[in-house]
Parts: C-alpha cells; sequence; structure tokens
C-alpha cells in the first residue's frame, strides 16, 4: 500500500511521539515552537519497521532522467521544470527584491569622456519590471545621460544582498545579480501609471515624499533591451530575453529567502549533514551549506573529501526540488523539514512496509560538480 506525502508526514508524527525515557529508541524529529525549529524526541524502537538491507540501499533519484549537464555541457537533457526557477524568473526576482544598485553611463568629463561612470542609485520595479528612478537633474549620472541624447543606453546593476536589497547581507560574488541594458526616458506625469509609480516609490523610499515635487527632481524609466542574469560565483550566467523578463514572475519567498537560508545553515547543521549522505548519496562529506531556497526548492553546497586522496577537497551543487511548490514561508519550512525526518529515518532503516526507502521519491539534481580531479 502506497501513502501519500501528507499522510506518510501525519503518520511519522504519531509514530515518534513515544516514550523519551524509553532506553531502546532511536532519535526522531518534532516541530519545536513557534519558529518550527527542530527539535529531538524519541521514539520505541519496537514501533518502528527496521530493515538492515534497507539502510544499505542507495537512494533513488526521481529525476534520474533529468540529470542536468553541469559545468557548461552542452549535452541534450530533459529537466523537470517544477524542480527549478526558469532564468526569466531567476532574474526578475533580483530586480524585485533590491531597490538599489548601479547605474552606468558613459562619462561626458573631458580625459575620461566615453568611459563608464557608475552612480549609486534608487529605484522600483513598474508592472512590467522596468526599473524606475528619481533623479536629480543635476546629478552627474542625469547630466550624462542628457549629454549622450536619446537613444542612448544605460546599465543598472542588482545584486541580492545589497545595502538596501531586503535579501539580507552581502556574500561576496557568491549572490544572485543582474544587469539591465537599455534607454532611459524620463517619465512626464500624464502617464497612466504616474500616481501608481509615486506611491510605490515612496512606499519603497522613505525620503522620496520630501524631494519628489522639487522641480530639481524627475522620473526616469530603463526600458531594458538587454538582460543578463548571474546566479553566482562559477554557476549559471545567461542572457534573458526582455521579452520573457516581464512576463516573468518574481519567487514568491524572495524577500524571506535569505533568512530562511541562514537559520537552516545556522541551526541544522547535523540535519544537513544528514541529508547529504542519505538523500543525495555523497560519501566522505565535510561541510553543507544552503545556498538558496525559493518555491520549488532549496540549493546545497557539497564539499566532501577526495575518495584516493583525503586531504583533497571537492565540492559539489546539488539542486533537491520540493514534491509541490510552496505558496508560503511556512510551507517552505515544512518541505524542508520533511526532507530532514526522511534523511533520518533512511539513516535509521525505517520503511513504511512496503520497502520503499525514504526519501526515494525527492527530486534531485546535479547542478555543479568539482571536475578538478
Amino acid at each position: 500500500m502506497r501513502f501519500t506525502s501528507e499522510t506518510v508526514g501525519l503518520i511519522a508524527c504519531l509514530l515518534l511521539a513515544g516514550n523519551q525515557n524509553n532506553n531502546n529508541a532511536v532519535q526522531g524529529f518534532s516541530l519545536g515552537g513557534a519558529n518550527n525549529i527542530i527539535s529531538s524526541q524519541t521514539t520505541p524502537t519496537s514501533k518502528l519497521n527496521t530493515n538492515a538491507k534497507t539502510l544499505r540501499s542507495s537512494t533513488r533519484i526521481a529525476a534520474a532522467a533529468a540529470v542536468e549537464a553541469v559545468n557548461g555541457s552542452k549535452e541534450e537533457t530533459s529537466t523537470p521544470p517544477e524542480i527549478r526557477l526558469n532564468v526569466p524568473e531567476k532574474a526578475r526576482t533580483v530586480s524585485s527584491v533590491c531597490t538599489s544598485g548601479t547605474l552606468c553611463t558613459s562619462s561626458y568629463m573631458e580625459d575620461i569622456e566615453g568611459a563608464p561612470f557608475g552612480s549609486f542609485v534608487d529605484y522600483v520595479l513598474d508592472d512590467e519590471g522596468n526599473p524606475v528612478l528619481l533623479m536629480n537633474e543635476m546629478s552627474m549620472h542625469t547630466v550624462n545621460i542628457q549629454k549622450a541624447g536619446p537613444g542612448s543606453p544605460v546599465t543598472l546593476f542588482a545584486q541580492l544582498g545589497g545595502p538596501t536589497s531586503t535579501s539580507g547581507p552581502a556574500q561576496g560574488q557568491d549572490v544572485s545579480r543582474c544587469s539591465i541594458t537599455g534607454t532611459i526616458e524620463k517619465i512626464e506625469s500624464t502617464v497612466e501609471d504616474w500616481d501608481a509609480l509615486r506611491m510605490r516609490y515612496g512606499i519603497a523610499h522613505s525620503y522620496a515624499d520630501q524631494v519628489m515635487d522639487s522641480p530639481k527632481f524627475h522620473f526616469y524609466r530603463l526600458m531594458p533591451t538587454k538582460i543578463y542574469f548571474v546566479g553566482g560565483f562559477g554557476v549559471s550566467s545567461e542572457w534573458v530575453p526582455p521579452q520573457e523578463y516581464r512576463e516573468a514572475t518574481p519567487d514568491i519567498l524572495a524577500k524571506e529567502a535569505s533568512s530562511i537560508t541562514s537559520r537552516l545553515n545556522r541551526d541544522h547543521g547535523d540535519d544537513l549533514m544528514m541529508t547529504a549522505t542519505e538523500i543525495l548519496d555523497v560519501a566522505e562529506v565535510e561541510k553543507v551549506r544552503v545556498t538558496g531556497v525559493d518555491r520549488l526548492g532549496m540549493d546545497l553546497r557539497v564539499t566532501r573529501r577526495m575518495p584516493r586522496r583525503k586531504n583533497k577537497l571537492l565540492t559539489d551543487e546539488f539542486r533537491l526540488g520540493f514534491r509541490i511548490p510552496v505558496i508560503s514561508v511556512e510551507d517552505a519550512k515544512s518541505e524542508v523539514l520533511k526532507v530532514f525526518q526522511e534523511a533520518w529515518e533512511k539513516k535509521n532503516g525505517i520503511t513504511w512496509g512496503d520497502g520503499e526507502v525514504p526519501g526515494a521519491d525527492i527530486p534531485v539534481i546535479k547542478t555543479a560538480e568539482d571536475n578538478l580531479m
């Protein structure tokens, strides 16, 4: 008989509600407190179906037929679309989470004429994902734009973890980032979304109400012609068609992803190690770190020792998908806890009576591997 994941979760909670004082017990998990922190409890071994042979069984990867090519390989694959956000969604998520960035214009100053000139600017997005900036007409980047004339390209660069990003503190190059190149034009007060843009900008930037009515400040809209997305240090980078970017939806967990990631790395090191060894089937694991979480799953960076050279460390990237897309932070916590629970069950040889290995149907793909052997 095969149970749904929801039924399995309910049965797990019932089975793991054992007597903590029983001497013949194994370690279990439960949700503890308002923050859903995993806490320890014990369950009598007599209530568990333990199978030693299962302990030696390797995890069956449900997405095995969809293993993604790694390190830039051109090999044709058929990755399930539900496991990872597509690149336009990732780019739109970065530009939506960030509210500031670097605006690159072409300098008109003597001796550096034509050189790229970077300025820190604040922005919001309109309904189509176009950046909207409130700029002083005397600012150097504004003067550069006026001197360059209509149709001259500019680039807005934004990355997660920036000074006004809601994604949390910066982590160097190991963060997603997006460059939006296009033409910029002044927004007239007669446009249909004028009031909406003013309100949106005022909410995102508290100082704006004091200056947006000044005759020296004007709103400008950047119309993308090229968009470049980078997923982090040494991982995917890709050009995004502007139309696909406009039609993409930002990830629902975008503003909370950093706090979820930080909590997992801070509080659940043992659970992550167990996930790497039992669900990902990685041996000689030295360190596991969550690098990202979204509505479709989470990304894990696993450092392991080389089999024949113990002093050599190798690092691989994995995508561990949720069985169903989540629609809230609480749903995401629940899905992560299910993964930890099934990793523990597999380690302890627990089955549900049909011989299936816990975690066997969790979709997993390797997204990058250390090939410097």
